[in-house]
């Protein structure tokens, strides 16, 4: 496909590949400005190579390239170095569902973080030790359970339920040896630390621990794991501050616990530019009230959105984690090393910051019966989605197709037949247009953004994707895999 010239006196793709702004075709009202990783700025650059991967694989297109993550740990791993401290990370395999991730984590020397039966068993096909896995699902049917124990992975008990069942399944191989498993604790909320649906209380995991002898049924409580919602260091050093109290309760009954799991949560951001960020609020917050002007999808506020834009992100991050204070006038680093305990964590987006992006072609352009211009995208609305309101990164816009528009603010909407089926509920600007046939590129969407909740409605197949490396752009192997549950045929008990 070649690219059309352009009318609007906006500069050509070819002037692009001189090093002008890849930014110029799209922006939001007001804008914030993706980082671009250098492979997205060279392939962005690149009109004819953006229209033939949609071409060959379909719209939308999920491109990755995972030179970024040894990168992004490396960044946790030389503050805990410089700490004395023993750090393990394992990516959260349910931030991205590709095989090339589980390849790029393993390669790097990190261990996956596993949430079902089916991403357990691709990570241990794929030939990742068992010993760097843990499996933290927050719910775990019985052939979850039985194929955990079976590899000898680390299994995170959550509850007492969950434990109950652990506890028959190895009864069934009383001669076994004793499986590795961690106990989520849920630690007492306060005005630090927001309450949790996942795990028990310390209290509870110390009853339970101390009416067993060590190593009975099979089980050997080898860690402490938590998971807490949001970002905020202090918070999970107080939830720290408990656990250990924990490691010593258990320690001191026989239990050889050598780890505390501080979870996810480890920051990122998406944007350089901090008083954009801060500009996009306070016109969020004075926005019109007529649908036609206004700078979200009919004024609608948004009340639930990653924080896009962060000072204190990963290394720095847990620098402040580490030297916060755990006990009264003890550092988090040193009560670690005067344990001996091993530090892990289970970050996803933040590991996968720089890893990805999404394309997806242009199809129409329309308006509301109200005068609302639209354009849409062969996409639907679950393809770049978290449980966040809307993803406040500004496109970019590849141009590979026709005669463009006129100038034109309007909303990317999608495939489903939904009255609000927006890909972004922001307003955007194209100050040279759009054609039928642009690419819209969606940037730094490899963590979560493509896969937690994407959907396969109308029968509209899932997004292709495409790992980029060093022998080229390849088709990466988890769409070929089978959808029936893995455990389907297994024999039952």
């Amino acid at each position: 496909m070649t690219t059309a010239p352009r009318t609007d006196g906006l500069p050509t793709n070819d002037a692009l590949h001189e090093g002008d702004d890849l930014r110029t075709g799209c922006q939001g009202i007001p804008s914030l400005s993706a980082r671009l990783e250098p492979w997205m700025q060279e392939l962005l650059a690149d009109p004819t190579a953006c229209a033939a991967l949609l071409e060959e694989h379909g719209s939308p297109l999920n491109v990755h390239d995972f030179s970024a993550l040894a990168r992004n740990a490396a960044e946790l791993s030389d503050v805990a170095e410089s700490e004395g401290v023993a750090l393990r990370i394992f990516v959260a395999r349910k931030a991205n569902k590709t095989l090339g991730l589980v390849r790029a984590a393993h390669a790097a020397g990190l261990g996956l973080d596993v949430g079902s039966h089916r991403e357990l068993s691709q990570v241990l096909d794929l030939g990742v030790p068992a010993g760097d896995v843990v499996v933290t699902a927050a719910i775990k049917p019985a052939p979850l359970l039985r194929f955990a124990l079976d590899s000898g992975a680390m299994l995170v008990l959550d509850n007492l339920d969950e434990a109950a069942a652990v506890e028959a399944e190895i009864a069934r191989e009383p001669l076994a040896p004793p499986r590795p498993v961690a106990l989520r604790l849920a630690p007492t909320p306060s005005d630090v630390v927001g309450p949790t649906r996942f795990g028990e209380s310390a209290s509870t995991w110390q009853g339970w621990a101390g009416s067993r002898e060590v190593s009975r049924g099979g089980l050997q409580i080898q860690g402490i794991h938590f998971h807490l919602h949001g970002y905020d260091p202090l918070a999970r050093a107080h939830a720290l501050g408990e656990a250990l109290g924990l490691v010593d309760s258990l320690r001191s009954s026989g239990h050889p616990v050598s780890f505390i799991d501080i979870g996810g949560g480890i920051p990122m951001s998406y944007l350089d530019d901090a008083e954009q960020w801060a500009a996009f609020w306070e016109a969020h917050d004075q926005q019109s009230d007529d649908p036609t002007d206004s700078l979200t999808w009919r004024g609608e506020p948004l009340r639930q959105v990653y924080p896009y834009h962060q000072q204190v992100v990963r290394g720095q991050w847990l620098r402040t984690l580490l030297g916060a204070e755990v006990q009264p006038g003890v550092r988090a680093a040193d009560a670690l090393r005067e344990r001996e305990l091993e530090l892990r964590c289970e970050p996803g987006r933040s590991m996968l910051d720089g890893c990805g992006m999404t394309l997806a072609r242009t199809v129409q352009r329309t308006t509301t019966s109200d005068g609302i211009p639209l354009i849409g995208l062969e996409m639907n609305r679950t393809q770049c989605r978290s449980t966040s309101d809307d993803f406040l990164v500004d496109p970019i816009l590849v141009r590979t197709g026709g005669e463009p528009s006129a100038p034109v603010e309007a909303f990317l909407v999608g495939a489903y037949c939904i009255e609000a089926e927006l890909i972004l509920r922001r307003r955007l600007s194209f100050p040279g247009g759009v054609a039928i046939g642009d690419v819209v590129a969606l940037p730094n969407t490899a963590g979560y953004l493509m896969h937690i909740l994407e959907s396969a409605s109308h029968q509209i197949p899932l997004a292709s994707n495409v790992v980029r490396g060093p022998d080229g752009i390849r088709r990466d192997r988890i769409d070929a895999v089978a959808p029936q549950r893995p455990w389907t045929d297994a024999p039952r008990d």
